[in-house]
């Protein structure tokens, strides 16, 4: 793993976190992206050298819908970039981590991501980020 890719936190209203945020950084987001696979929509901030991902259920079915549910708003993952996003998911998968999908899937800021199921990583939701080419 290079380095910590971005940081996503779980919102429940993208425009006024949009607004809290900025207030925050004393910066505007970057890019909104909606992720129709994962009911989802996304806001980007740049903040030094670091991103923060908001993200906005956008179905009640969504996996953001339910982690609102279950646990509100708050950190929802952390993201590491990777060159090799598949020599990563094996190495991962041969140390013992389970992974939620066999391969990676189109994500939000023009990357490849796969993700760690949290019950391997000490309850903490891992992505794995690659640059799409």
């Amino acid at each position: 793993m290079d380095k910590i890719e971005h940081i996503g936190i779980a919102v429940k209203n993208l425009e006024k976190s949009n607004a809290l945020f900025s207030k925050l950084f004393g910066a505007e987001h970057y890019k909104v992206e909606r992720v129709e696979r994962e009911g989802v929509s996304t806001s980007f901030f740049q903040v030094g050298p670091n991103k923060i991902e908001l993200l906005e259920a956008t179905n009640p079915d969504s996996p953001i819908a339910k982690f609102l549910n279950k646990k509100g708003e708050g950190i929802h993952h952390i993201a590491f970039a990777v060159e090799d996003i598949h020599g990563e998911m094996a190495r991962l998968q041969a140390e013992g981590f389970t992974l939620l999908s066999d391969e990676p899937k189109p994500g939000a800021d023009n990357k490849l991501v796969v993700f760690l199921h949290p019950k391997s990583s000490n309850g903490v939701l891992i992505e794995l980020c690659q640059e799409r080419t």
